[in-house]
């Protein structure tokens, strides 16, 4: 049981997030654009003998809400479930912050002001004289860094302390010219937008963009090699023990669970962490730059002419993570109409799962000779490219069609840029996406990797199960430049997009299960072996960028629109896309071979 309630609001990018991780020592994601947060998010502090349930609402910028985060923060706000409501401003724009506390003043009385990222304003020779804000004000004022962790023990004191016994709100509204605000006009305003010429401007935005992309990718391919083949050798010493120890004990132990599981297990592993390792915290670098609103600000014209909204760019880098925190994160997206286009089109964009796949067929059937991790890299980002090409082109059709509607403007705050916390970057990445996926990946592989196994050993006929289902599609998928048991991974793969390349190799070496690799160049002599050509290579590829979602993807679907039919149309959508691009290009590549 909680003894009060308090409650964290503000404009989005003024630290809520921040101050909540701090309160309660919970692991809350920080963000840096706006909408991060697009959920209430819980967590609990004990001050003084005193139990606080500590609630982070999404960012607003006004009592008026307009999305549907903004609609949950206002509703929380206006139930009276909050014993305090503590409003966290931005320092170094307080004047535009300063519009939402004098609104959530006149609703309730019970607000303590947080002035937040002291540190910043500082660096940009803003001064803030909290004491004259208070009076002024007449609420209660607390300045903070907490980032740095200054003030926050200040500010739990004067939640300990605050009187929230008051019901109605007694202040009235006086708007004044007298500054508050020292501002020393510092360099650092100037650095920002010198800054934002560059990225964000006509001739340079696209092109530091993709250099940006086509580096962090080409620092994953690169970093991956070692320590994937390491965690493959240490697996493969693991599974000779256990052979040596329970290889006796009959055809479930030394079948299901050590050719069957533990070697899926291990491939997952083997293959997912590495580049996870390496990716997400390089992409989140760029996040805690402030870089990622600016790529939704250069994407905002092309969007535009296909009916889109802009801030599906966000959504969108969110789904190289997981598609389904992708669907999710559409929550920021005010139109009905286009939150759908951002939802049914997000997976289009590769997900983590689906990314250790492109890069080793890539590796395998594009690499070689000179600057081959080059020739991966732009390989994968082609792939990536030609996701949002689709996305686009998709969008179009949607908002033309069945989704036929006005295009919504919206306000895309540009965050300052800020020195990344390695230290905070690297945890987070481990924590919240490394450890979250690879999880995932694993209790979804565990029994994925006993029933390829079981349906490889089930025969009917002389013939096993597994190769019955592959004989059954191989007519057509090899309209599409696959072969029956690439369709049938994809298919057995459902639960998880990490383990569709596994199956294939399961499927590929029989009854023996899956077997270890010591290098990329035993795995494409296996492939080329069962038939595998360019052709066959860049067709799985493009099959794994379109095609039906994972299963939890679908859940999350169901849950954000509440409607089977856009469940249904999530699912069909990107696989008819995925069937039609597939044969198509294995039409004309066939005939360019011939």
């Amino acid at each position: 049981m909680y003894d009060k309630v308090v409650v964290l609001v503000g404009n989005p990018n003024t630290g809520k997030s921040t101050i909540f991780n701090a309160l309660t020592g919970s692991h809350q994601h920080t963000g840096n654009w706006s909408g991060k947060t697009v959920g209430n998010a819980a967590g609990t502090m004990e001050y003084k003998g005193t139990v606080y349930e500590i609630i982070d609402l999404p960012g607003i910028y006004s009592t008026n809400p307009v999305s549907a985060d903004e609609k949950c923060a206002m509703e929380c706000i206006k139930s009276g479930l909050a014993d305090i409501v503590v409003i966290v401003l931005d320092a170094t724009c307080l004047e535009r912050n300063l519009i939402l506390a004098l609104e959530l003043s006149c609703l309730c009385c019970n607000v303590i002001v947080c002035v937040n990222l002291l540190d910043e304003a500082k660096k940009k020779g803003i001064k803030v004289d909290t004491e004259k804000l208070s009076e002024l004000l007449n609420l209660p004022v607390v300045a903070a860094a907490a980032r740095q962790g200054e003030g926050l023990d200040k500010l739990k004191e004067e939640i300990h302390s605050h009187d929230s016994s008051c019901q109605q709100c007694q202040c009235s509204v006086e708007y004044i010219y007298e500054n508050c605000v020292e501002n020393n006009c510092s360099i650092f305003n100037n650095r920002d937008r010198k800054i934002d010429r560059i990225v964000t401007g006509r001739m340079w935005g696209i092109p530091v963009m993709l250099f940006l992309l086509c580096l962090i990718l080409w620092l994953t391919i690169v970093g991956t090699n070692y320590p994937s083949a390491f965690l493959s050798s240490v697996f493969s010493n693991i599974e000779g023990y256990l052979l040596d120890i329970f290889g006796d004990n009959g055809w479930f132990v030394k079948g299901v669970l050590i050719e069957g599981v533990f070697r899926t297990l291990s491939w997952v592993v083997a293959v997912m962490l590495p580049p996870m390792a390496i990716f997400f915290p390089l992409f989140t670098i760029l996040e805690d730059l402030g870089y990622l609103p600016r790529i939704a600000f250069n994407a905002d014209k092309l969007f535009k002419k296909v009916n889109a909204h802009s801030k599906m760019v966000l959504t969108m880098c969110m789904g190289f993570g997981c598609n389904a925190v992708g669907v999710v994160s559409t929550r920021i997206i005010e139109s009905k109409k286009e939150r759908l286009i951002a939802i049914l089109t997000n997976n289009f964009v590769p997900c983590n799962g689906r990314f250790a796949g492109l890069i080793m067929l890539a590796s395998v059937f594009i690499a070689g000779g000179v600057f081959s991790s080059v020739k991966v890299t732009l390989t994968v980002v082609a792939a990536i490219m030609s996701g949002v090409v689709i996305t686009l082109i998709i969008s179009l059709i949607l908002s033309k069609t069945i989704l036929k509607g006005e295009q919504s403007s919206f306000i895309l705050e540009m965050p300052p840029y800020r020195r990344p916390q390695l230290k905070s970057i690297i945890e987070r990445s481990v924590r919240e996406r490394i450890l979250y996926v690879l999880g995932r990946a694993v209790v979804v592989a565990a029994p994925a990797g006993a029933l390829i196994w079981l349906m490889q050993n089930i025969t009917i006929g002389d013939i096993s199960l597994i190769a019955h289902i592959a004989g059954f599609l191989d007519p057509f998928a090899r309209l599409m430049g696959l072969d029956g048991y690439i369709l049938t991974a994809f298919i057995l793969g459902m639960p998880a997009n990490e383990i569709v390349l596994p199956i294939v190799i399961m499927c590929y070496t029989g009854n023996s299960g899956l077997i270890e690799f010591e290098n990329l160049s035993e795995l494409g002599l296996l492939l080329r072996e069962h038939g595998w050509t360019h052709i066959t290579a860049v067709c799985t590829m493009l099959f794994s960028l379109n095609h039906f979602p994972c299963t939890t993807t679908l859940l999350t679907v169901r849950k954000e629109t509440k409607s089977v039919k856009w469940t249904i149309a999530a699912f069909i959508i990107p696989t008819v896309t995925g069937i039609l691009i597939c044969m198509a290009v294995n039409f004309l590549l066939s005939l360019l071979t011939v």
